[in-house]
């Protein structure tokens, strides 16, 4: 792969098309209590990474996508940084510079589902809140959609020594209650200290978009 050298640091350099964008979040989780980070976005590319060609995540920062206003098809380029802890990211390179825009998608993107437009602000998916997606569905339908997420997740599993953690991936939809292609999948259990476990049940789901119509 090519690499350039920034002030010390590697970075690959790439450009292609868009094939996805979807909210960078972190999920943290203590027993029966969750906590987000909303870090940006993420874009997921087909093109040229270094002298390979490739599909690979690149991570945004919330400003930079603000600024481009990215979606499917668009054409871009950039020089991104591998991310350093594999745990805490789902994509696999971040720290991006030197974002341009090549090439804007041509007309509109296909009838949703899934959702392939410009992303809304963090603050509306916050607002939103999710229910868990199977991470099957997500995969065949939903990774292009913007309303999808797959989150880093960081487990505490002793909440009286915090080093002790587990780490894991999570699928989440934002989407509308009414999406056709939606499926919850397995109830998520959350491993705590001395053997205990907790499962996050279906009312939890419900309260988090317990303020949505079908249609939001």
């Amino acid at each position: 792969m090519k690499m350039l050298m920034r002030t010390g640091t590697l970075k690959a350099i790439w450009r292609g098309t868009i094939l996805a964008v979807q909210p960078r979040i972190r999920l943290t989780r203590s027993f029966d209590q969750r906590w987000h980070s909303y870090l940006g976005y993420v874009l997921t590319v087909e093109g040229q990474l270094g002298e390979t060609t490739d599909t690979f995540t690149i991570a945004l920062s919330e400003a930079a996508y603000a600024k481009h206003q990215l979606r499917v098809g668009d054409e871009v380029s950039g020089k991104s940084e591998p991310v350093l802890d594999e745990r805490t990211e789902t994509a696999r390179f971040y720290r991006t510079s030197g974002l341009e825009v090549l090439g804007r998608a041509d007309g509109d993107n296909p009838t949703p589902p899934p959702h392939m437009g410009v992303c809304p602000p963090l603050p509306k998916y916050r607002a939103r809140s999710h229910r868990r997606l199977d991470a099957r569905t997500y995969a065949s339908k939903c990774s292009s959609c913007l309303w999808g997420c797959k989150m880093p997740v960081e487990m505490i599993i002793d909440h009286w020594n915090p080093s002790k953690k587990r780490y894991r991936t999570e699928t989440w939809c934002y989407g509308p209650r009414s999406c056709e292609l939606y499926r919850a999948g397995r109830k998520r259990v959350v491993p705590g200290r001395r053997g205990m476990s907790y499962t996050e049940e279906d009312w939890v789901d419900e309260e988090d978009i317990r303020g949505r119509e079908d249609e939001e």
